[in-house]
This record gives structure tokens, sequence and C-alpha cells, in this order.
């Protein structure tokens, strides 16, 4: 029988009756002769509630002891899930990450997993056990509790799969699969049957929120077999894998919408070598993650330096290159919060000429500007105003024929 790893997020055991219904299908498939590894999220709003109670013991919590804080409530689920299993007569232990040793480097907040102690969990399944698994969550060398950043969860899952060699890895969440864009937006959306690792993780790169992108490139990188369902109605949901040759691809995938995307400009500093280091040195160094970046044409020896970082690390930014601007003597640092990228996604852009201006022209004909672009081999990425994003993203899913 197969070893399966499955990820229950925070909307799938959102109340008791919902860890309830959890136990009753990992309990199925348990019954079946699965050996069953289980690995949860918080409840529902609990993470959210946890940091607002940090926020009002201190302006800027520190991020170890928020480390300490959120991750109690993984510790809350597994407990739960545990006992729900047990009433229904199938053996179960629930372990955090540090019990595991689920061993990450020193960054709180947003920590890598560099190993995991699978000891004790292959003696569990060997005892007939299902074992449950606290997502998000792990310890750094010293022992200190770290967390992996939001969706850190489904990269806990991937992980233990990888680890484990397990036969898939199965994320359940409150949608039934990928979709070829967000269907509150465009009702029309279809559901895929299938996707490439590859353009799973241009996808979550992107802005669309079914997986974390880490989760998809540990899982590409140890090519676990990667499926999202839904935990509220049964379904096949979508597979994700390695591009298949013989598989008919579609030019487009999908369309993803980020919302969560600011641009800084520095004005007027230098032309010359150096410039692009002195401006994002600090910036890597404070572990802010920079996506689309555009270095104007030089003129009079002057040039503007153009860079989109996560909206909530905007202020930051800020604050760093203040002192970076008054050393190259650059005129100002500007931030806009309200901007949106739009990305198109698609293997199948390897052998279709053309997409990118067709792009262009469907946009211009809505009306809406664009302010940057970036290409991949199997992306097309661009920054337009945020009330224009919705409108954009309907535009694309039609032009390309996605519904």
């Amino acid at each position: 029988m197969a070893l399966l790893v499955e990820k229950y997020g925070g909307t799938s055991v959102g109340s008791v009756e919902r860890i309830q219904a959890v136990a009753q299908n990992v309990a199925a498939s348990a019954r079946q002769g699965h050996r069953m590894i289980v690995v949860v999220s918080a409840m529902s709003g609990e993470t959210n509630r946890l940091l607002e109670l940090a926020g009002s013991m201190h302006p800027n919590p520190p991020a170890r002891e928020t480390d300490v804080l959120v991750s109690t409530g993984e510790q809350v689920t597994i407990a739960l899930l545990s006992m729900a299993l047990d009433a229904i007569g199938v053996p179960a232990r629930s372990y955090t990450g540090g019990q595991i040793r689920i061993l990450t480097d020193e960054i709180h907040g947003k920590a890598r997993i560099k190993k995991i102690d699978a000891a004790r969990v292959m003696q569990d399944l060997e005892n007939g056990r299902v074992v449950v698994v606290a997502g998000f969550q792990g310890v750094d060398g010293e022992n200190n509790i770290t967390t992996l950043g939001r969706g850190g969860s489904d990269t806990t899952a991937v992980a233990m799969a990888a680890s484990l060699n397990a036969d898939e890895c199965r994320i359940y969440t409150d949608v039934d699969g990928v979709y070829t864009t967000d269907p509150r937006i465009v009702p029309e959306a279809r559901r895929l049957a299938r996707i490439t690792f590859e353009e799973m993780l241009e996808l979550a790169g992107a802005g669309a929120k079914v997986l974390q992108i880490r989760s998809v490139e540990f899982a590409g990188k140890y090519n676990v077999p990667l499926r999202v369902l839904s935990s509220f109605e049964p379904g096949p949901g979508t597979l994700i894998t390695y591009e298949d040759d013989t598989m008919e691809q579609p030019m487009i995938s999908g369309v993803a919408l980020n919302r969560d995307e600011a641009k800084v400009t520095v004005r007027d500093v230098p032309d010359r070598p150096g410039i692009a280091y002195a401006v994002l040195g600090p910036i890597s160094d404070a572990h802010i993650i920079v996506d689309m970046i555009v270095q104007n044409i030089g003129l009079d020896g002057m040039t503007d330096f153009t860079f989109t970082v996560g909206s909530s690390d905007l202020e930051r930014c800020l604050q760093l290159l203040e002192p970076v601007a008054k050393e190259l003597g650059a005129t100002e640092v500007i931030g806009d919060a309200d901007l949106a990228k739009i990305s198109l996604v698609g293997v199948g852009m390897r052998s279709h000429a053309g997409i990118a201006t067709e792009m262009f022209r469907a946009l211009a004909d809505k009306g809406i500007n664009i302010q940057m672009i970036s290409t991949s081999e199997i992306k097309i990425s661009v920054t337009v105003d945020l009330e224009y994003a919705e409108l954009a993203v309907r535009t694309l899913h039609k032009t390309f024929g996605l519904e």
C-alpha cells in the first residue's frame, strides 16, 4: 500500500466539526492499508489572532518571540486531530516541528528547511499509527522555534513527502484544484486536470494563492507527485507533475494576479557600475524579496532605478534606502503601493510567437496602462494600477480563450 502525506489548511480544520471530518477522511485511507502522515495548519483565523496579541504587547514584536507564539496554533490542531482519530479507533500520534526535528536555518518568520529527521515518524508508521505533524514550523541549530512564513504548512508537507519518498503528497484546501485564474474574478475559470511544476512555480510566484511557492520548488526539486484537492467536496483535483512531451500543451495555462505588489523608485542616481548593488544590497541583507527591476537609460550621467517588492515590505524598504539615497546623491526615493502584477503563464509559449504583442494589445484596447514588464520562457508579467487589476485579468482570460 501507498505512503501518503496529506496536508489540511486552516479552513479545512477551522472548527471541531471540520477536524472530525478530516479525521474521517484520514481514517478511510488508513483502513485501506495506506501509511498516513497528516500535516495541519492552525485553525482558520488563529494565526491572525495570535499576531494581534503580539501587537498589543509590543509595537514591533521580537521575531524570535513571535515565532514562539504563532507556532502554538498548529500545536492545538495536531492534538485535536489526534484525539479525533483515536476516538474513531485509529491510533495516532502528534508531533511539533521540534519533536520531529525539522531543522531550519535561523531566519525567524521566513525560515527554510535544511533537514528532517524522520526516524520517529517511520517507527510510528511501522507500528500502524497515523502521524500528525504541525506544519509551518521547525527549530534551528540552537533549538529555537522557527516558522516558515505564510503558507509554510504546504512546504512542511512536501518536505516530509520528499524525506520519506512518499507515493503522493496531497494538499487539501478550500478549492478543488488549480484554476486558469481566480474564479471569484472570472466565474468561467476552468479547473486544470494537470499542470507542470514549472507552470505552477510561475503561477505561485506571480500571485496564485493555491500553493506556497517554496512548496512547489521543493516538490519539483525532489520529484514529489503533488495533488491539490478540496477538503469540502470530492473530486480528482489537479495533479502537478513534470511536463510530458506526449501531452498536448495549451498555449496559456493560466492568468495570475498579485495585489501584494509595491514599486520603489530611486530618482537620479549616478549611471555607473555598482549602482544596482548599492541600491539592492541593503534590501537583500534585510531578506526582502525583490521581483521586477528596471533601470532607465542614463541621461547626463544620471538614471532612475525602479524595482518591486511585497506591499508589506514597502515601508521598510523606504527606510533602508533613505541613507543610501543620501550617500549616492539621489534626488528622492518614491514608493507606490497601489500596484498589481498580472501574469500569463504557459509552457505552450515556447512554441508560439506573438503572445506578448497580443497581451499588450488586449490591455491597450481596455485603456490599461502598463508600468513595468518582465518575461521568462513561460511567463509574461506586467504591473498596472491596482484599480485596473481585475479588468486586466478578465480581459486576458477571454483574449486567450481560457473559459
